[in-house]
């Protein structure tokens, strides 16, 4: 049986010391990269492989299951309907450019709900942690969503997942029906940090389509945490998501 508590303390200090150690040992291979042959608008980082390595070899000593963006399912010592999932490097584009807010990302969910997630955001170099029933915190402060209540007074953060098909139209014509009762919409380059400042009441909505799970899985439980609500449904290609994540109210008057 697994203290849920000593796990969450160990992936708050993973998820610190995976950040530091990137941005302490930094050197220009990390910021080397490659386009992905079967997905050209996916690009993989030296610092992808730098920070999975430390990240997976401190998470498997605990005997759960894995899910890695970079190395898939990894089977658990035990079987067990606890699984770790893990972005070791959510924003790779914006890290390698210096473009925007990137992140490691760190989730422990059971039987298919979030139980707690941890994010370093790598910018801020601050660490946000929580879950259902354990709250929302940045470092050790609360953090809570807004409280906004009408939909053409919200902000909305979403994207365009690196598999979202720009050449469909009723993809294209439902994402423009979902942006544009917003007042302002933002595209951060980055689920985890999208879905923190939901967490955090600086954004009211985070939508995507088609999001992998290890972008969403960390924040989708700090959001929860916040006092937020998500929606969401597997979505059409394995392990990703439709997620819809707001305030209570602005799911409300849906």
């Amino acid at each position: 049986m697994h203290d849920l508590n000593e796990l969450l303390e160990l992936s708050k200090l993973i998820a610190s010391q995976a950040g530091q150690k990137l941005l302490d040992s930094y050197t220009p291979s990390h910021k080397e990269y490659i386009h992905c042959s079967e997905l050209p608008k996916e690009i993989k980082a030296g610092a992808d492989a730098f920070m999975e390595k430390y990240i997976l070899q401190e998470l498997t000593a605990t005997g759960l299951p894995v899910l890695s963006e970079e190395s898939g399912y990894i089977q658990g010592q035990h079987e067990s309907q606890y699984m770790f999932i893990i972005d070791p490097l959510d924003g790779t584009f914006n890290f390698v450019k210096d473009l925007g807010p990137c992140a490691v990302s760190i989730a422990l969910w059971h039987d298919n709900k979030p139980i707690f997630g941890v994010i370093y955001n790598l910018v801020e170099k601050k660490l946000y942690w929580g879950g259902g029933g354990l709250g929302a915190y940045c470092d050790d402060e609360s953090i809570s969503v807004s409280n906004t209540s009408k939909i053409e007074h919200a902000s909305i953060c979403t994207g365009f997942p690196v598999r979202f098909d720009v050449d469909n139209d009723s993809g294209m014509q439902k994402f423009w029906c979902l942006i544009k009762p917003y007042v302002k919409v933002r595209m951060l380059g980055s689920a985890a940090v999208s879905l923190l400042n939901v967490a955090k009441g600086s954004a009211d909505v985070y939508s995507e389509q088609n999001i992998m799970l290890w972008d969403v899985a960390a924040g989708i439980a700090i959001v929860e945490g916040a006092g937020g609500v998500i929606n969401s449904l597997p979505s059409t290609i394995k392990y990703s998501l439709d997620v819809f994540a707001s305030n209570k109210f602005l799911v409300e008057n849906q």
